[in-house]
């Protein structure tokens, strides 16, 4: 009895702690909203929520969202899978062979850092402007988290694992399925993580300079044609999206993981 009592305070406070983010939101909403009605912000820039709400309603019943969402989660998933698998075999070579590393590093040391929005006249050049040039640009975004986290959790795996497997008469193939798979693993997850986001944000950046269907395509022709509560329904989307995505592999993460997660408690 006296343990849970003492118990129960912190149990409270904690229910208070995860409120509070929600709490503050409404009320900057109920803000916002007297703010625009009562017109001491602009309703141009900054219009009511409830009238972003009214908006967003009427975009899921029309369908315009979704055809946007969707346009944009396909580049998105397509640019990972082409740009993320590769990365993740590449990685996992050059983390585990100093001679592909030593062979592939200087590229990667090259051409990493150019941005890869600023690679896409380039590619348009080559693939003409359609929906492969967009998949390309958004999977080369992919490419080199993945390959970079991957690369590294290999080599942070320590030497001893890979000389008792040996010791013990370990082929190369069972070297690879018994250590560096899961060795490497929790980096594999955040390169995913990292891969996505990026593939996310260059998605929407080629949509907005190329694109007539996806999320940043949308933004692109509420800014033309001055229809705020639009722009902030895509940015609103974008976010909640990011959050969904990124809460998705957290709990993966944790399945996959769970030794990690067992550590760290």
């Amino acid at each position: 009895m006296v343990s849970g009592m003492k118990k129960e305070p912190g149990f409270g406070l904690h229910i208070v702690e995860k409120c509070i983010p929600a709490f503050v939101f409404i009320v900057a909403l109920l803000c916002w909203e007297l703010a625009s009605r009562a017109g001491w912000v602009s309703s141009l820039f900054f219009p009511a929520p409830s009238k972003i709400f009214v908006t967003f309603f009427r975009s899921i019943t029309t369908g315009n969202l979704a055809g946007h969402l969707l346009s944009t989660l396909t580049r998105v998933f397509l640019g990972l899978a082409v740009g993320g698998v590769p990365a993740l075999f590449l990685g996992l070579g050059m983390g585990w062979s100093r001679h592909i590393r030593t062979l592939i590093d200087p590229f990667v040391a090259a051409i990493h850092p150019v941005p890869k929005i600023a690679i896409l006249p380039l590619i348009m050049i080559f693939f003409g402007i359609g929906e492969l040039s967009q998949v390309i640009v958004v999977s080369l975004g992919a490419f080199f988290p993945m390959l970079i986290s991957t690369m590294s959790g290999v080599q942070q795996i320590s030497p001893t694992y890979f000389e008792v497997a040996e010791s013990y008469g370990a082929k190369p193939a069972r070297i690879f399925s018994k250590v560096v798979l899961p060795g490497s693993l929790p980096m594999v997850m955040t390169g995913t993580r990292l891969a996505l986001n990026m593939a996310f944000l260059i998605a929407i950046a080629t949509e907005l300079v190329i694109a007539k269907k996806g999320l940043g395509a949308m933004i692109w022709f509420a800014w033309q044609t001055l229809r705020t509560e639009e722009l902030y329904v895509s940015l609103a989307v974008i976010s909640v999206l990011g959050i969904s995505l990124n809460f998705f592999l957290q709990k993966l993460t944790e399945h996959l993981i769970p030794w990690r997660q067992e550590r760290e408690g």
